[in-house]
Order: structure tokens, then sequence, then C-alpha cells
């Protein structure tokens, strides 16, 4: 039989031979982290539970007196660079409170192990297991955080256009004002919901206003012209007798006409993450649509939801919507579901190229 003995730190070289099997431990630290406003865990609670993981020679926990690890606070506190111990020991005690460890104590509280062969037989300390029994759990948990982040940035974004369309008229500064401050904080998805809410109802009262505007303007322009067109049968028929008012000629509709706010030069010096993939140079608006095409399949886009917003913001818009979303690809779980988002935000009149470039522009000053 081999010699037993009794260590308070360190581990037996032997053991790093191990071939546990389970999750990697470095990667359940990353889920963690993710989920750490789920199970309550500070960045410094985070730090310790890393140090803890460094003293099992393997990627992966094992299980039994190998995933238990037996350093000392003192040691702990030396890999932690100094930490203070009364700071380390609340930390512990916050990760034993989540579950993420426990406690596998001796008679007399103390951490040691033995080992028999080059095997540790038996350990007493931290037990780091519990983290593999919850590996399930903490995956669909950091999924879950990611998801509201992302949903969170979506909002923001939004928030981000509406605020640039406001930027462009007069007479909002408070509400300006408010958006910055929100913007500079850790907003949650309640806050931002109901900011966007709040500026989405302002530019519809705005334009609600104008239109009300232009129907008194072309009512009153209508009522000058019948007056003046009676006036002058009036003035004939006294002197002549009798005249035919002469038919005021159709204005011809605009509504073809090219949107000319968002110039080719403005697009090209803001989205200019395209290069990476496409480097040749685009001249003209064909180039744009045509690169486009051909990124909207790399973000995972659809062809029928590209020819849907097509359909609704026009060709040229929905290419500059592609080249936006490059720009913040990173950001974007859902590309798809992001454009047809923005998709529906064109087809309800709340979304505009413009703004979406200057968003773009000033995303870091703003952030």
């Amino acid at each position: 039989m081999g010699k037993a003995f009794r260590t308070l730190v360190g581990r037996p070289v032997d053991d790093r031979a191990a071939t546990p099997c389970g999750p990697d431990k470095w990667h359940l630290l990353d889920q963690l982290t993710q989920a750490s406003e789920t199970y309550e865990l500070s960045h410094r609670t985070l730090t310790v539970l890393q140090a803890l993981l460094t003293f099992l020679p393997t990627r992966h926990i094992p299980s039994g007196p190998a995933g238990i690890v037996f350093a000392s606070n003192q040691r702990l506190s030396e890999r932690l660079h100094g930490m203070p111990e009364s700071t380390l020991r609340r930390h512990l005690a916050q990760l034993l409170r989540a579950g993420i460890v426990s406690r596998h104590d001796s008679p007399n509280r103390k951490r040691f192990a033995h080992s028999r062969g080059g095997e540790i037989t038996a350990a007493f300390g931290f037990d780091l297991s519990p983290m593999v029994h919850q590996a399930g759990a903490i995956s669909l948990a950091a999924t879950e955080a990611q998801a509201r982040q992302e949903e969170l940035l979506t909002l923001r974004d939004e928030v981000l256009m509406l605020r640039a369309t406001l930027l462009q008229e007069t007479g909002h500064e408070e509400q300006l004002a408010e958006v910055a401050k929100l913007l500079r904080r850790k907003a949650d998805k309640t806050e931002l919901c109901e900011m966007a809410a709040a500026l989405k109802n302002l530019l519809k009262t705005r334009l609600e206003q104008v239109s009300k505007t232009e129907e008194v303007s072309t009512a009153y322009a209508q009522n000058e012209r019948h007056i003046q067109d009676s006036d002058i049968i009036q003035f004939d028929s006294e002197g002549q007798g009798t005249c035919t008012p002469e038919r005021p000629r159709p204005v011809e509709s605009n509504e073809a006409e090219k949107d000319q706010s968002v110039s080719l030069s403005q697009v090209l010096s803001t989205c200019k993450e395209h290069q990476s993939f496409f480097p040749e140079p685009l001249r003209n608006w064909s180039d744009v649509e045509s690169i486009s095409d051909k990124i909207a399949p790399m973000l995972g886009i659809d062809h029928p939801v590209m020819i849907d917003a097509k359909r609704i913001m026009g060709r040229e818009g929905a290419a500059i919507t592609v080249l936006c979303m490059l720009e913040k690809a990173s950001a974007i779980r859902s590309p798809g579901a992001y454009l047809r988002r923005l998709t529906q935000m064109a087809r309800d009149g709340a979304f505009s190229l413009k703004p979406m470039l200057m968003a773009l522009e000033n995303r870091e000053i703003v952030s």
C-alpha cells in the first residue's frame, strides 16, 4: 500500500494526468459571467471563483475528492493579488449562497487532502462539483441573459434613431435632455420601452400637426383661387358679356422623385465594414444594391425578408439599411428579425434612413 500523507496546499503531480469528463470549467465561468445578475454574483465574486478554478489542474471539474479545492485563505489571497481575507470570506459566502460551490468540511474545519498512490482519496475544502451539476441551468440562464441584453441593445438603437429624428426639429430640448440622461446610464427594458413610446407619440403628434397645417394651407389656397376666378368671371361678364374661366392645371405628382436627403458619399463614409468582404469601390447606387444583396445572406437574412424590405423601404433604402446593420453585426443577435422590425417601423412611418446614419456617426459620442 502507498503511504498516505497530509498536505495543506498544492496537489500531487500525478493528479495532473487525470482525464475527467464533463463541461469545460472556463466555459462554465464564461456562462456564469453572462448570467451574473441571475445568480447575483458581482465581478469580484466571479474573480474569487476563477481563483478557485485555477487550483484544478485540468480544464474539467472532476467528481469526488479531486474536484475539491483545499487551498488556505492565505494561498487564495495570494492568488487574488493580496485580496483581504475579510473580503475573500465575504465573496466565498456569496458563492455558497448561490449554490455554485459547497463546503466539504473536516472535523476541525481545516482544509487538507489525503493522497494514496498519486491519487487524492480524501479532501476537505470547497467542492466545485455543484457547477457541473448545474451546468444545464447555468447554460440556460446565460442564453436568456444574452437574449435580454440583445433586446436591450435593439431598444437602445431604436431610441437612438428616434432621438436623431427629433434632433432635426426644434422645441424639444427638454425631451432630448431626458433621452441623453437615460442613455448615459444602464437603463432597463421598461425604461427604454417607455422612452421609445414617448418619442413615437411625440413624433406622431408633430406629424399630425404638420398635416393639419398643410390641410389648412391647401384649403386656404383653394378658396383664394376660387375667389379670384369668380372675380375674373364677374369682371369679364361686365365688360364683354360672357367668359369661361380657365381651369387650373393639374399639379404633377412628385412622389416618384428620388429622395436626396441621404447621399451616396454619406453612406460610403459611414458604412465601411463591407470593404472587409468586398474591397472594390462602390461608384453608384446600383453597386450599393448589388453589395447589399450579397451581404444579406451572410448576415442570415432570408430572401423573402429582403424582398419585403425592398418593397416597403425601396431598393436603395433596404440596401442602406443592410449596410448599417453590418456595421453593428456583433450586437445584433437575429439580423432577420431586426430587419423585419425596421421594415414594420417603415410601414408605420416611424423609420428614416438619415437618423440611422446619424446614429452610427454619433454612436461613440452618445454611448
